[in-house]
């Protein structure tokens, strides 16, 4: 495929830090309600249980800020195939890494979450010691709430939106070139590339 194909590798970086923290001693649960989809995101990686991992993402809330209007567009098969593919790419190319790196995790810290009606922002300082480095990233996350409870929608790291890189840069240029069907097919040959069934 082209520069232009969706790359949920762009989750790598941002998702590799996404790790655990342990609520702080007298710390409210309403308060690090936000926080749990993040720790079940990354224990479902970490022991390989992907589909777990998987249903902490809100696909739908992703699409529509990729899509942005272009989202009501699509027909509801198409909104399901892409957050299906979507999420079925990312854990092919993303978690296997993301293991790996768990092995160095020594620390991770959380800010208090900062909630506005049904989206919340985390921060948080990560802590990873590499055989020959230590290593210290902010990452912060954004997170919704809907029936569900609440799961993630973006991951920001160095300031940079792990969502609107692959909007801009990805899913807008496949939009304006060919509209659903060109963002489909590039992300129905990246599938394919990495064994995902068509289902």
């Amino acid at each position: 495929m082209n520069a232009r194909r969706l790359q949920p590798l762009a989750l790598v970086t941002a998702l590799v830090l996404a790790l655990p923290a342990l609520a702080a001693p007298g710390e409210k649960a309403a308060d690090k309600a936000p926080i749990k989809p993040l720790t079940t995101l990354i224990s479902g990686v970490r022991y390989g249980k992907d589909a777990l991992a998987l249903q902490q993402f809100d696909g739908e809330a992703q699409g529509r800020f990729l899509f942005g209007e272009d989202w009501a567009r699509g027909t509801s098969a198409q909104q399901k195939e892409f957050t299906r593919l979507f999420h079925a790419v990312l854990a092919k190319r993303a978690f296997p890494e993301m293991r790996e790196k768990f092995k160095h995790l020594q620390a991770v810290q959380y800010e208090d979450p900062k909630v506005e009606g049904e989206r919340a922002t985390v921060g948080s300082t990560i802590l990873i010691l590499h055989p020959m480095k230590k290593q210290e990233m902010k990452v912060k996350y954004t997170v919704v709430k809907g029936a569900g409870g609440w799961k993630v929608l973006d991951v920001s790291t160095l300031g940079d939106s792990m969502l609107v890189g692959l909007r801009d840069e990805q899913v807008r240029p496949l939009l304006q070139e060919g509209g659903w069907e060109a963002v489909m097919k590039a992300l129905r040959a990246e599938a394919t590339k990495q064994g995902i069934a068509a289902k």
